[in-house]
């Protein structure tokens, strides 16, 4: 491409050189006009720049230049030639300046699509192009993850939704065919119809409160709360879930921690995190929720004994719809409770993160005192 580029500038060049001496020539020509010219040249000139005299004491006739129309014809022939030069220059610089920029076009576009660049354009233009690049290739991926995360949200809902909603009908199937079924099985039937509706109710909530985080329609509603106060409740409501499991839950708080919060969205991120203890804690083991001030920042903890989780499923955890059971079966939810948890943390200016050695499992939220 730089070989056409120079093709290009020499013919431009060639042509102008042409043009200029083309020029001069004439004006040569005509400016210092002799004796030597004759033939069409000479009778022109004479015709047209030659004026006719007649004297008559002499009765002789005599001829003698037309200097003033000499004269314009000079002038004529420079600012033609003049205007010649000009065109000429605008053209060479139009060729040239088209040459550079197709070369730095193409400069520009190997530089965009290679991973090692060549060093072919200069730092003051290759360092600015370079930081477009990376923020490029973000914005791609980020739109790509994005994409990734509306199909899988459709995915999801749709696979989610389809097995508590199957019970459903089958069992009031069952109800509408079955005219002599016994009181007994029909009770169990509508519990069991009722806990999947129940359920399916739960999923469909989870669903539009994921999609409104993703929206950025999220609000908070900041109050001033105690939170042992809420923390304390919370146990008391998580009580039957921890019986059937024989667990039990110790609150090692001081005996107030003031923070400024969303209240009821900080009782759904706490929620989560004492639901997924009760889930995967092993039976008949306790479960430690530590709260303390750090500074200018609150810190909860929740912590239980069970499977140890990997550090690549550690990594993951708070992605929308990622569940660390293999099947997506009906225990548990839909694998959003805890990016639901993550998301409502951050829009407080805090943190979440996960830990898991030596068969225990430990969450810990910081969350600004003073946040809102």
């Amino acid at each position: 491409m730089k070989s056409k580029s120079k093709s290009a500038l020499r013919s431009a060049l060639t042509l102008l050189a042409v043009l200029i001496v083309g020029a001069a020539l004439i004006v040569m020509l005509l400016s210092f006009f002799d004796n030597s010219l004759d033939g069409v040249l000479s009778n022109w000139f004479t015709r047209n720049y030659m004026l006719k005299y007649y004297d008559q004491s002499a009765s002789t006739s005599y001829i003698e230049p037309d200097w003033i129309a000499i004269k314009g014809l000079a002038l004529r022939l420079s600012l033609a030639a003049f205007a010649i030069f000009v065109i000429a220059v605008a053209f060479v610089s139009r060729l040239r300046v088209n040459a550079e920029r197709r070369s730095i076009g193409n400069a520009v576009g190997q530089f965009m699509l290679s991973d090692t660049p060549d060093g072919s354009l200069p730092n003051e233009i290759a360092v600015p192009l370079s930081n477009a690049k990376v923020e490029l290739m973000r914005s791609q991926r980020l739109l790509q993850e994005e994409t990734a995360r509306k199909n899988d949200l459709v995915m999801y809902l749709a696979h989610d939704l389809k097995t508590p909603l199957a019970s459903v009908i089958g069992y009031l199937t069952l109800l509408h065919d079955e005219q002599q079924i016994s009181p007994e099985l029909r009770e169990k039937y509508l519990s069991i119809t009722l806990d999947k509706a129940q359920r399916l109710e739960d999923l469909i909530n989870e669903f539009f409160e994921i999609t409104r985080f993703n929206l950025s329609t999220v609000t908070l509603d900041y109050t001033s709360i105690d939170l042992v106060r809420l923390l304390e409740q919370l146990r008391f409501e998580f009580m039957p879930m921890l019986r059937k499991k024989s667990l039990t839950c110790t609150l090692c708080t001081p005996e107030t921690l003031p923070v400024r919060c969303d209240a009821g969205k900080m009782q759904r991120v706490f929620d989560n995190l004492l639901r997924n203890a009760v889930l995967y804690s092993y039976p008949g083991t306790e479960i430690v929720i530590n709260a303390q001030l750090e500074g200018e920042n609150a810190s909860v903890s929740v912590l239980n004994r069970g499977n140890t989780i990997p550090e690549e499923k550690l990594r993951r955890i708070f992605e929308q719809f990622y569940r660390l059971d293999a099947a997506r079966s009906s225990s548990g939810g839909a694998g959003l409770g805890l990016a639901i948890a993550s998301n409502i943390v951050a829009l407080h200016g805090g943190s979440i993160n996960a830990r898991s050695v030596d068969e225990t499992i430990e969450f810990t939220v910081t969350l600004p005192v003073l946040a809102g």
